[in-house]
């Protein structure tokens, strides 16, 4: 097994240096953050990621002021007094990219993200509490109560917010294995993701880097840096 140093030197030599590859890595924010911002942020977020997923993201991005249009500025309690006739319309609304089972996933994650904010006083709280050593129970929590959630969707919208995670791209995967890990190239079983959340825990605990940047200089180390 290969220690994060060495991990660290191949993805310095391949970004031009120390200095060149830390200017690279993306930050997150405090807990203190996550917990104050608006629910409307977290839910116009996921409903971003889940349109974006198997999409052209720029095209999504462009049309956003639409959406923002259409899904009353994602008001949580407005929302939840639309009617099924009227979801049915803002589906099929020009000013948003028209995707009937993803506009539903939005109306389901509306009672989702209420259902958790009234636990835990806010979506933010409920995010900035949930513990960064067992991520992979975050995202199964995503993938099973939210809708549209699963595979990298889920991981992406926390990483857009800002909650530190890791991201398991591919060439985190390729970069996990040449490490010693033995897991499958689609790392999706309770084994391969324990397994996989333990190395980040010691990698986290060795370094002091955040998740979010062990994952992005695990990318950067090895393959097409696809992040």
């Amino acid at each position: 097994m290969k220690s994060f140093n060495t991990i660290l030197k191949r993805a310095s030599e391949r970004k031009g240096g120390d200095d060149s590859l830390f200017g690279m890595l993306p930050t997150s924010v405090s807990q203190q953050e996550l917990a104050e911002r608006d629910d409307r942020f977290y839910l116009s977020m996921m409903t971003r990621r889940i349109f974006q997923a198997g999409f052209v993201w720029k095209v999504v991005d462009a049309k956003w002021g639409g959406f923002e249009e259409v899904f009353l500025g994602f008001n949580i309690e407005d929302l939840m007094a639309v009617s099924t006739e009227e979801w049915e319309e803002k589906a099929r609304d020009v000013r948003i990219i028209r995707h009937l089972q993803k506009v539903f996933a939005l109306r389901h994650n509306v009672f989702y993200m209420n259902e958790v904010s009234a636990q835990y006083g806010s979506y933010g709280v409920f995010l900035a509490e949930w513990p960064e050593d067992d991520l992979i129970g975050l995202y199964g929590h995503l993938k099973k109560t939210g809708k549209r959630l699963g595979g990298m969707t889920g991981p992406y919208f926390l990483a857009s917010v800002g909650k530190d995670c890791f991201l398991l791209t591919r060439d985190v995967v390729l970069c996990l294995q040449d490490y010693g890990l033995d897991i499958s190239d689609n790392p999706t079983s309770k084994r391969d993701l324990q397994r996989v959340q333990q190395v980040f825990t010691d990698f986290h605990a060795e370094t002091d880097l955040s998740y979010r940047q062990l994952s992005a200089i695990m990318a950067f180390s090895i393959g097409v840096n696809r992040i």
